[in-house]
């Protein structure tokens, strides 16, 4: 148990445990002759950023930041509104009783600029050179952080549209900045934007607001920008979210963290919104469990808000599909949270992802069986007829099932669960719902809780296998889920005991008798959609029974191979405890 000291630096505030009161960055109308460098933020919570440039500012000294160490930070959320809304929030009481004035309107045009190979873009980085009136500022921008609000933004004024090579060169790490010499670059895209930003004055921070309206271009492409940013100004993080839940009080909005940039570039290369697999979570030994569990919950925000996009556009299975991991990873990672008691909070948030699980849990099915399932039996079964009919019905099928995903990612309820998941997580509500006892062990190091929540799923895991030979299907499937439950905890706790042998010898087996256990729910999903499906059809009903029977001719050499890799992970030492072995 930690000492008094160390119960005390954990308090019930939006501070990170022994985080100095940060005064910022470099300001927008910082003049030539200020400080060229900025102070690196270092609590992630509470942040002093740039002002609003005033209205005769002159020229913009670039802050010359390391690159590698994301001096110059921008924290911002975006939030999606229908075009005909827009004007309306711009009302909204948020608004009205906090902004400073009445704000400032330009007209921004801006020209987004890469190589043929867009180099830039595929290494985290973009550079922008925007017009408004007569003033031209290039921008250089990155994402090198799992926070979901924070990007690198660095800024300088320049003589018209064209970029400053030599000077987007230093703002790039020493790899890249050979890019800009020797390859010409290009105008990928550009985007025409009227916005409306006003300043909010709020107890403990300042936040602009500004509400976008306009067109991204890309050769003979184009999509509509309509969209409130919220970037923070001065203060805690924690504003950003409180602003938004008010703010969809008023309407309906869809909180976004894919930049203008994204959809450009996208938008240049006819492809849909991507979606990325979760990062792996770098924890220290040493760090303390407060630290960790905001690491791991920021992480999981982050994987949850960038699946967005993919899944509501539809045109990417892997979007669905890492939307359902991002909450599965969710709710695995607030399970982890129950030893250290009950929560309100926690009840809510649990619930609410469980909600949006079930409103796209068909549309998945649906992608796995159209892409995977049925395509590879159909030409493994060429003689045997009724595949189109079946594939037809279900792609209706699908269709209507991303229809009620759509409906559910527009909801309320889902920019409610997202935007307070948020601010939960930014200002460390857990600290409101524990004992002083769970206070220090909240300053304690991870490492000893971690080893506490992996042996009790661990044991939970051996517990549900017993007599694994027997075990009918229903155990089987109960199992199955154990397993999830403890490969969720491994991805997020297992790093604080280093890339040891152990550690991933164990992490490989447990992967292992994972994917062979899957074997079953596969077979059980694709029965329940071809249920769905009500092939009444002769032809469907043929095609039907052919994936039918040859999932149940698979299954037949499942066994052996489950078998084995149950017995070789029940044998696997754990890491956390490799005496047990």
């Amino acid at each position: 148990m930690p000492d008094s000291n160390a119960t005390a630096a954990i308090h019930r505030s939006d501070r990170p445990l022994g985080a100095p009161d940060v005064r910022g960055s470099a300001s927008r109308d910082q003049s030539p002759a200020a400080d060229a460098h900025a102070t690196q933020p270092q609590d992630e919570q509470t942040v002093a950023t740039r002002d609003e440039p005033a209205a005769d500012a002159g020229a913009i000294a670039p802050s010359l930041p390391d690159p590698e160490t994301g001096i110059g930070h921008e924290i911002e959320l975006k939030l999606l509104v229908d075009p005909e809304e827009l004007a309306g929030f711009t009302a909204a009481p948020i608004v009205t009783a906090h902004a400073r004035n009445k704000g400032s309107r330009k007209h921004l045009k801006s020209v987004y600029y890469d190589t043929p190979k867009h180099t830039l873009w595929k290494n985290g980085f973009t550079l922008r050179v925007r017009q408004s009136g007569a003033r031209f500022v290039q921008t250089v921008k990155a994402q090198h952080s799992d926070d979901p609000l924070k990007r690198g933004e660095w800024e300088a004024s320049v003589a018209s549209l064209e970029p400053d090579l030599a000077l987007a060169a230093a703002l790039l790490p020493e790899h890249l900045r050979d890019v800009l010499t020797d390859a010409a670059l290009q105008a990928v895209f550009t985007t025409d934007v009227h916005r409306h930003a006003r300043l909010l004055d709020l107890p403990g921070a300042t936040i602009e607001i500004a509400f976008d309206s306009g067109v991204i271009k890309a050769g003979e492409h184009s999509a509509t920008v309509s969209e409130i940013e919220l970037e923070l100004k001065s203060g805690s993080a924690a504003a950003i979210y409180e602003v938004a839940l008010r703010l969809a009080e008023h309407g309906p909005l869809r909180p976004s963290i894919r930049a203008k940039s994204a959809r450009g570039f996208d938008l240049a290369a006819g492809r849909a919104p991507g979606a990325e697999k979760p990062r792996r979570p770098q924890l220290d030994p040493a760090v303390s469990l407060d630290e960790s569990l905001a690491i791991v919950l920021r992480g999981s925000l982050h994987h949850l808000l960038q699946a967005f996009p993919a899944a509501e556009d539809g045109r990417n299975p892997e979007g669905v599909h890492q939307l359902r991991v991002a909450l599965r990873r969710l709710r695995a990672a607030l399970h982890i949270m129950r030893p250290l008691g009950s929560s309100a909070t926690l009840d809510g948030l649990e619930a609410d992802a469980r909600w949006l699980a079930r409103n796209l849990a068909a549309a998945r099915d649906l992608d796995v069986f159209l892409t995977e399932t049925l395509p590879d039996i159909a030409e493994a079964c060429a003689s045997v007829g009724g595949f189109d009919a079946l594939r037809a019905r279900a792609e209706r099928q699908r269709d209507l099932a991303y229809r009620t995903l759509r409906v559910a990612l527009a909801d309320r309820r889902c920019a409610s669960f997202v935007l307070g998941l948020g601010a939960w997580i930014t200002t460390r509500g857990w600290r409101n719902d524990v004992s002083p006892d769970q206070l220090g062990r909240l300053a304690g190091p991870a490492i000893d809780f971690a080893g506490q929540v992996l042996s009790e799923r661990h044991q939970k895991v051996l517990k549900r296998g017993r007599r694994f030979k027997t075990l009918p299907a229903e155990h089987r499937h109960r199992l199955r889920l154990a397993l999830k439950k403890l490969r969720y905890s491994i991805d997020f706790l297992l790093p604080l005991y280093g890339p040891s042998k152990p550690a991933k010898k164990y992490a490989r087996s447990l992967a292992d008798l994972q994917e062979q256990l899957g074997h079953y729910n596969d077979m059980a999903v694709t029965a329940g959609v071809i249920d769905s499906l009500g092939t009444t059809s002769t032809d469907a009903a043929i095609a039907a029974a052919a994936i039918t029977g040859w999932h149940a001719h698979a299954m037949a050499g499942v066994e052996d191979p489950l078998r084995k890799a149950w017995r070789a992970f029940t044998k696997t030492p754990t890491p956390w405890q490799p005496e047990e072995a």
